[in-house]
C-alpha cells in the first residue's frame, strides 16, 4: 500500500481546500499542537527541540530532514510516513524540482 492511499488522497485535497494551499510540515505540525491545545513551548519539548525550532518549522523557514520528521511523527504518536514525505516534498519544492513524492514502504 503506498502512501497515497485513495483515502489519503482526499484527505490531502481536503486540508488543501480548507487551508488555501498544499499541505506542508509546519501546517500539519501547527495543526496537531493546535488540536492537542498545547503551547509552542510545550510542544516544542514533547519534540525535543527549542521553541525557536519550532516557530520556524511552522512558518516554514526550516524543513527537518527526512530521518528527524519521522522521529518527529513517532513522538506525536503517528505513522512517519505522511511526516518524512511532506518533508521530501518540502526539500524538493525548496530547490525547485517539479516532483512529487510518494512513499511505498518495503517488505518486511
Amino acid at each position: 500500500m503506498t502512501i497515497k492511499s485513495t483515502m489519503t488522497q482526499r484527505s490531502l485535497k481536503a486540508l488543501e481546500k480548507i487551508t488555501g494551499a498544499q499541505l506542508r510540515l509546519g501546517h500539519l505540525l501547527a495543526a496537531i499542537r493546535q488540536a492537542e491545545e498545547m503551547t509552542v513551548t510545550a510542544f516544542a519539548q514533547k519534540l525535543s527541540i527549542s521553541k525557536q525550532y519550532l516557530c520556524d518549522l511552522e512558518h516554514h523557514r526550516k524543513c527537518p530532514s527526512p530521518k528527524l520528521a519521522a522521529a518527529y511523527a513517532e513522538k506525536l504518536g503517528y505513522s512517519p510516513e505522511q511526516f518524512v514525505r511532506l518533508a521530501l516534498q518540502e526539500k524538493l519544492n525548496q530547490d525547485g524540482l517539479h516532483f512529487q513524492v510518494e512513499l511505498t514502504p518495503l517488505a518486511a
